[in-house]
């Protein structure tokens, strides 16, 4: 590499006041905080998406798919940037800034710092319940019409794998980006109350809104702070259900087809041709993202080449983490009519990307099977040996080798091998010397959920001169081989340093109860905070919304 070519891959050092007029600009800017994401999460720029400086091969080429992309690092205090840009040039990216002093100097520059995750687009739900006055029903309220045997429905808007770990008695498990596609059959008659609930609010609102838009003509309400509220009044909820999602009837698609339409047109979006797709693809200078936003089933049986797995309700939830580049441009498959429609509108409303729908050929050629990151392999670094659940076993036996656990201590709490410990990566090089210092020196076997994780941080610790290998296919492998597995957080080194503080993980309820208040009150404090310098965000909410609101699904308070 010349010398020419190194000097332009040295990253740019920015004041916080120099950060945020590149924020505030049109250019595509990916700015990335590069802790672990427990201590992410305690403390944050509005806009930084989590990318953890030992993750960084496993997530950046999702999050940033174009090397040229403008990146700024930032972190706790600016000790982790330098080798984060290294590891990044390393993967070949090249427009690299670093925030100096990190978070810390964002915070001295009197600017605005927020706690959590996906802030942004709980922001917007915060927003939307205000500005188009979205109804909601307590837990009171919505036992009482319980007790009195009122037509009702409700609604989880979350994952299946959420609604798995707890839901309220009687709900139906419809993702948010599924809702419009599949209410009417759940709620035909239209004197129905449709209550829409998640473990929170901000899913519980964006949900009823979606409902609303979709022109149900039942009444519609969110369910005030979720399931929190629920444990709140001491409610018991299931654990353990699954339902069905129901298939729309030809008539029930057809209406929803229809208001889809219209709220496409009210939104301006675009819909693009094959020409003008393949054009946005070859373009060089803009990043593309492609996502189908349909159930995994659905996804897995068919879909187009280059299109990632984002079922809608969680890329309006989540979107940074599946898009770190404000102004890219972000394109959703449209196979029926209304769910893609649905989530584009959101998108949009979101701000911060261009968004347009595609509707994919009746011939079009298609793809199999799930949806697999796209993993960057830093040349540099040497690959990690890896071992069998059955080679390790023995191992384990002898007391010759020591499973560590990098990927998710809550995931460790539930079940991990037996005799693993839990370290999050950032802290390796600091545990693994005073465990070898305290034990007999020792083969390290690095595990993660299905071994990816594991086998590259495990070459990555190869460099640092660490005996270390990878559990081939990670604790999926070792559970599906019926080998020993335990549960507990005895053996977690590292806190909730990888992990977000959760009340819904706190088993004494007194604590749990605690923690549901503060976040609540800080969600819904989440607009004062938009008005503070540094929380500048803005939304494209339509100024009919409130009328359209208030006329057709008014529901008493």
């Amino acid at each position: 590499m010349s010398t020419s070519t190194l000097y332009r891959l040295q990253p740019q050092a920015l004041t916080p006041r120099q950060l945020q007029e590149e924020l505030n600009a049109t250019a595509e800017i990916a700015l990335l905080d590069v802790r672990e994401h427990g201590l992410y999460t305690r403390g944050h720029l509005l806009l930084a998406a989590n990318a953890p400086l030992w993750r960084l091969n496993l997530l950046i080429g999702d999050l940033v798919p174009r090397l040229s992309t403008r990146i700024v690092l930032t972190d706790e205090d600016g000790s982790l940037l330098e080798q984060a840009a290294s590891r990044l040039i390393n993967l070949g990216y090249r427009n690299l800034a670093l925030l100096s002093g990190g978070t810390q100097a964002w915070r001295q520059a009197g600017l605005e710092i927020f706690i959590d995750e996906n802030v942004p687009s709980k922001a917007l739900g915060e927003v939307v319940e205000i500005q188009a006055h979205t109804p909601n029903i307590t837990v009171e309220e919505l036992r009482q019409r319980q007790a009195n045997g009122e037509k009702l429905v409700i609604v989880d808007g979350r994952t299946p794998e959420e609604f798995d770990n707890f839901s309220l008695p009687g709900a139906h498990n419809v993702p948010n980006g599924e809702l419009p596609y599949r209410i009417r059959e759940l709620a035909p008659d239209p004197e129905t109350l449709v209550v829409v609930n998640c473990a929170g609010r901000t899913r519980s609102i964006i949900g009823a809104q979606t409902l609303i838009d979709a022109g149900l003509p039942n009444r519609v309400a969110a369910l005030t702070n979720g399931t929190m509220a629920w444990l709140l009044a001491d409610q018991p909820l299931n654990k353990g259900r699954r339902t069905r999602l129901p298939q729309p009837g030809a008539q029930h698609l057809s209406a929803a087809r229809e208001q889809a339409h219209q709220l496409t047109q009210q939104a301006g979006l675009t819909i693009l041709d094959a020409s003008a797709l393949a054009a946005l693809r070859v373009n060089p200078a803009r990043t593309l993202y492609q996502f189908d936003t349909r159930t995994h089933d659905e996804y897995q049986a068919g879909h187009l080449p280059g299109f990632r797995w984002a079922p809608g309700g969680q890329l309006v939830q989540a979107t940074d983490h599946f898009a770190a580049v404000r102004g890219a441009r972000i394109v959703l498959a449209d196979w029926d009519g209304v769910r893609a429609r649905h989530t584009a509108v959101w998108l949009q409303r979101l701000g911060g990307f261009e968004v347009y729908l595609y509707q994919p050929a009746p011939d079009a050629e298609l793809e199999q099977g799930p949806s697999t990151p796209r993993i960057l392999q830093d040349a540099a670094l040497t690959p990690a040996p890896e071992i069998t659940p059955q080679q390790l076993q023995p191992l384990l036996e002898r007391q010759a080798a020591q499973v560590i656990d990098v990927d998710n201590s809550l995931h460790f709490i539930r079940r991990h091998i037996a005799g693993a410990r839990f370290i999050a990566p950032h802290r390796l090089l600091e545990w693994l010397p005073r465990l070898a210092a305290a034990d007999a020196p020792q083969q390290w076997v690095l595990t993660s959920k299905d071994g990816v994780l594991a086998r590259l941080i495990a070459s990555a610790l190869q460099s640092y001169a660490f005996n270390a290998a990878a559990l081939s296919g990670g604790n999926q492998a070792w559970f599906a081989a019926g080998l020993p597995t335990v549960g507990g957080d005895e053996d977690i080194l590292t806190g909730e340093e990888d992990r977000q503080r959760n009340g819904y993980s706190v088993s004494d309820p007194v604590r749990r109860n605690r923690l549901f208040r503060n976040y609540l009150e800080w969600e819904i404090g989440l607009v004062r905070q938009l008005g503070r310098p540094g929380g500048e965000l803005r939304f494209n909410l339509p100024q009919q919304e409130e009328q359209q609101q208030s006329t057709v699904n008014a529901y008493p308070r």
